[in-house]
């Protein structure tokens, strides 16, 4: 039966390419009768009111509301998207009635999660969204994939902006100068990034792009899963099979995917297209040389007088896309290729895309190694800026979920990969499990209760509870799936090990799970009482209330009996991953795509912990340590999509994890730590990403954004990705500041001297005595006398910013943080200055200018010039007690006298030089000259009693083009 109404709304929509209008009108406009009925808009709204779930009609609009309120750029409303006024404003033109706006919030509500975060270079408009619906078949067929896969109206649409925020500010693929973009794509851990890139070269290819790269992963393994993706969700059959004929045998020989399980169903069908996609890789196969390379790259023009950009040639050719791996063989024959093509490759408006754009791509090489004048690359890095070079109609998109190592670039080196032009962050998918969901970081919630089980020395190493765990969860999803839950994501079920980067100990631990799992005794009483406890004390207290649970053990039992066979396959449920090459790969048959079910525990992580989806992960069991923020939060395979399961998901994680000898860290605060770097990270972007008047406030060249360090044994990224990067604040509420490069020369020396002597002259006549108390002897003290006096904040910032520093650049982070005193910053009003008055065997008195006398301490350079220490430890407690750091103690009056909220201290120290000799000797006659003496201070700012104060520093980039120039300004 004909569907009238849904078929009128269907073009009335249809017609509104441009945006909302009045839709009665428009309704009479479009139909064929002169009075149709169903223009009636009350029936429209008792559809609406009664429609059930997948009714068309209100699918329809579902799909028109949410893009018309996620539209990031729309000249029919002035409303932000994603909030009530747009819908508004939607509502307003399309004419609706107060009832039918009611109805259809209900059925349709306002979508309000954040957008992609965008700072960009101004760019000239070409991809408009007026523009880019004339030229979307592939587009258009992605977008429909999509929603046949269960995306919602909102994931699709969100995909829809972001995608069209990279592709419009790509240059014009018909544009006449030749231009490269240079861009940065930042997404989480496992969140679906290659969707966005799929949608980026859809929309791309649709636009005019003809040759498209996509570098894929360091294995063969990672570069075939890419492939696949694109073949089966974007380049389709008709593409793949070139005119074969798929039902004849021979005429498919060579013809990849015969063997895979979800050809052709589950590969796209386009049809009649406007143009082929021609692949130059396949998917066990990557970018091949010589002559077949060449021919393949030979683009025939329709109009040979033209340029291949000019559109009567562009539209008209088919576009190359090739996948191919970040290999140093494998892109010299690619850039050997090209170089023997000739003039055409300046025409050839070119995209590549860099999955994982951090790993391989960044040059590490030491810029103090280079040649004067030379910049010297490592492989990849100089194959890419190869490709960049003889493509200049080339343009770079990096997509990463770590883009530290990307954003610590020098922006000056023009042939690099610094998103000179564009950094895009994307939202937090819809049900995406990310850092919110295994840490509280506000301090409330039920994550880590949740999900997290920590591995201390009390615990032992729980690795037979985590064993326990992976087979009660399979045997739960399989309950599920017998029970009404698509079983589409339990299709493989896996348990990641990883506490060792060593291949010797990954087989020890392989062979010391192999033991415990034949000696578990899944099979007996006692196996089964041991999971039966777990179900009741863990799993049954966190399940999802929405999905079936067991009421007993009894019923879940003969689930655990089919999960433990599926484990054990092949007699062995361990599979040791950590080979370097691709053959070792296809020797362990981890191939997620072409296997039936992958029911396995996973040894290894580094190999897995870049691009590649560990499908199924439910229990992750992690203990290994490293430095850097970026390797660390690459091991965050626990991220990611968890349908049907996500409650049954587990970390087991190493709280007490040795680092060095004598040094333990927790991973689990180390994790959380890395999350609000990459919040911070995120926030900066937000910070610059607001338009003023239409135009970009900065764009990425002229302020990098600021990269945070919240834990201080662990960086943003490796030593050899920072050449570039440069300190720019250090917070550390709660933490002592003690500048030791100070400086040498006589002159800097007696400025340093006169900068501080307002504060000495305002310094108490009668001392102050403050207490230490003994940590380990109860009732044990000793006394120190000190001269004190109390200083704005604004003074002492004055002069700390007047003093002349060995190293500045040592001391200006810390000053970056003084020079904020909100609670955000230092959240310090006033400072107690403390000048030790002892007695010790090198002191002396000695006034310096016109001051009283003061206590000289000698203190000792090392061998780069600054001094090792310059507080003394006994010193400390007071100032601690008085900054709030420490509690108040009845037996140290004068440091509870100081005190009070929003106080910090500065212990001053007048310090000889042991290269000019003993105070003593250098003081003449009561007196110092104020050259040969050093104001060494450490300072200790106020501890916030209400506001949440978290240690950290920060990184900048620096530009080598602009030396001395400030790059952020402050504030």
């Amino acid at each position: 039966m004909t569907d009238h109404l849904f078929n009128l709304h269907g073009d009335v929509l249809a017609a509104m390419r441009r945006g909302p209008k009045h839709f009665t009108k428009l309704a009479f406009a479009l139909s064929e009768a002169d009075e149709p009925a169903d223009t009636e808009l009350s029936h429209f709204r008792d559809r609406i009111v009664a429609a059930g779930p997948g009714e068309e009609l209100t699918a329809l609009w579902h799909r028109t509301l949410t893009a018309w309120d996620l539209a990031e750029q729309a000249d029919w409303s002035t409303a932000p998207p994603r909030t009530d006024a747009r819908r508004t404003d939607t509502y307003n033109r399309l004419g609706f009635s107060a009832d039918l706006r009611k109805a259809l919030d209900e059925a349709v509500p306002v979508f309000k999660e954040p957008g992609p975060t965008v700072i960009s270079k101004e760019f000239t408009s070409w991809y408009s969204r007026d523009i880019a619906p004339a030229r979307s078949f592939y587009w258009t067929s992605y977008e429909q994939l999509l929603r046949r896969k269960g995306w919602s109206d909102a994931a699709v649409s969100s995909l829809d902006e972001a995608s069209h925020a990279v592709v419009e500010r790509l240059s014009d693929p018909i544009r006449t100068e030749a231009y490269g973009a240079r861009g940065l794509v930042v997404g989480y851990v496992q969140s679906g990034k290659t969707a966005n890139f799929t949608g980026v070269t859809a929309k791309a290819v649709d636009a005019g792009y003809r040759l498209v790269i996509v570098l894929g992963g360091t294995l063969n393994l990672l570069r075939g899963q890419t492939q696949r993706r694109l073949d089966m969700e974007l380049i389709g059959q008709e593409n793949i099979l070139r005119g074969a004929d798929p039902s004849d045998p021979d005429a498919l020989v060579g013809i990849d995917y015969q063997d895979d399980e979800d050809w052709p169903a589950q590969f796209v069908s386009h049809g009649h297209r406007p143009f082929n996609i021609e692949r130059l890789t396949t998917r066990d196969n990557d970018y091949r040389s010589l002559l077949q390379g060449i021919r393949a790259l030979e683009i025939e023009k329709r109009e040979p007088h033209l340029p291949l950009y000019a559109p009567e040639n562009l539209h008209r050719a088919a576009a190359r896309v090739m996948v191919v791996k970040k290999n140093k063989s494998v892109l010299t024959n690619l850039v050997k290729d090209l170089k023997k093509i000739g003039p055409i490759l300046r025409e050839i408006p070119t995209l590549i895309i860099d999955d994982e754009s951090d790993q391989a791509s960044v040059n590490t090489s030491d810029p103090k190694k280079w040649e004067s004048g030379q910049t010297r690359r490592t492989a990849i890095n100089g194959l890419i800026s190869q490709l960049l070079g003889l493509l200049p109609r080339a343009q770079y998109v990096g997509y990463t979920a770590t883009p530290f190592a990307n954003v610590f670039i020098d922006p000056s080196d023009g042939e690099d990969i610094f998103p000179r032009d564009f950094l895009i962050s994307l939202p937090r998918p819809v049900g995406y499990m990310g850092v919110q969901d295994f840490h509280d970081l506000d301090g409330e919630g039920t994550a880590e209760e949740t999900h997290v089980r920590g591995i201390h020395e009390s615990t032992g190493d729980r690795l037979q509870e985590a064993m326990d765990a992976f087979v009660l969860t399979g045997a739960l999803k399989l309950y599920r799936a017998d029970h009404g839950v698509p079983e589409g994501p339990f299709r493989h079920h896996t348990m990641l090990v990883h506490e060792s980067v060593k291949m010797d100990d990954h087989a020890d631990l392989a062979l010391r799970i192999n033991t415990r799992w034949h000696q578990a005794g899944y099979t007996s009483q006692e196996g089964h009482a041991r999971l039966e406890k777990l179900l009741t004390d863990d799993f049954a207290r966190y399940a999802d209330a929405g999905l079936q649970a067991p009421g007993t053990y009894a019923e879940l039992r003969p689930y655990v009996s089919r999960a433990r066979q599926l484990i054990n396959a092949g007699g062995n449920p361990v599979v040791v991953v950590n080979g370097d090459t691709d053959r070792y790969f296809s020797q362990i048959d981890l191939d997620f795509d072409r296997t039936p079910n992958v029911w396995k525990i996973l040894v290894g992580g580094t190999k897995l912990s870049r691009g590649f989806t560990v499908e199924g992960l439910t229990v992750t069991y992690y203990r290994r340590t490293t430095r850097q923020a970026d390797t660390l939060m690459q091991m965050g395979r626990w991220f990611g999509f968890r349908p049907g399961y996500r409650d049954l998901v587990r970390l087991y994680i190493g709280r007490e994890e040795p680092l060095t000898k004598t040094q333990t860290v927790d991973l689990y605060e180390a994790f959380e730590a890395i999350c609000r770097d990459e919040e911070t990270f995120r926030s900066q972007l937000s910070r610059y990403a607001e338009l003023v008047d239409g135009k970009p406030q900065v764009t990425p060249a002229q302020v990098p954004p600021l990269v945070s360090q919240h834990l201080p044994w662990i960086r943003p990224s490796g030593r050899n990705k920072m050449f570039n990067a440069e300190l720019v604040e250090i917070r550390s509420p709660g933490q002592w500041v003690e500048p030791t490069a100070y400086p040498t020369a006589p002159g800097d020396l007696r400025h340093n001297a006169e900068v501080w002597m307002p504060a000495l002259r305002s310094l108490s006549t009668d001392p102050a005595v403050f207490v230490t108390l003994s940590e380990t002897d109860r009732g044990s003290y000793t006394r120190y006398p000190a001269k004190t006096a109390v200083l704005p904040h604004r003074q002492l910032l004055d002069i700390m910013s007047s003093l002349t520093w060995g190293r500045p650049d040592l001391f200006a982070p810390h000053l970056a943080y003084l020079q904020d005193p909100n609670d955000s910053g230092c959240a310090t009003d006033d400072w107690v200055l403390v000048l030790p008055q002892t007695s010790g065997r090198t002191s002396v008195e000695a006034r310096i200018g016109d001051s009283d006398p003061l206590t000289l301490v000698q203190r000792k350079r090392n061998a780069r010039g600054v001094f090792n220490r310059i507080s003394g430890m006994a010193h400390r407690q007071s100032a601690e007690r008085i900054a709030g750091l420490l509690p108040l103690s009845e037996e140290d009056p004068f440091a509870t006298q100081f005190h009070q909220q929003r106080r910090g201290v500065v212990l001053l120290y007048p310090a000889v030089d042991r290269e000019l000799g003993a105070p003593a000797d250098v003081a003449t006659r009561g007196h110092i000259d104020p050259a040969e003496v050093v104001m060494a201070a450490a300072f200790i700012p106020a501890v916030s009693r209400t506001a949440k104060q978290v240690p950290f520093v920060r990184f900048r980039t620096i530009d080598s083009s602009r030396d001395g120039e400030a790059i952020v300004t402050a504030g």
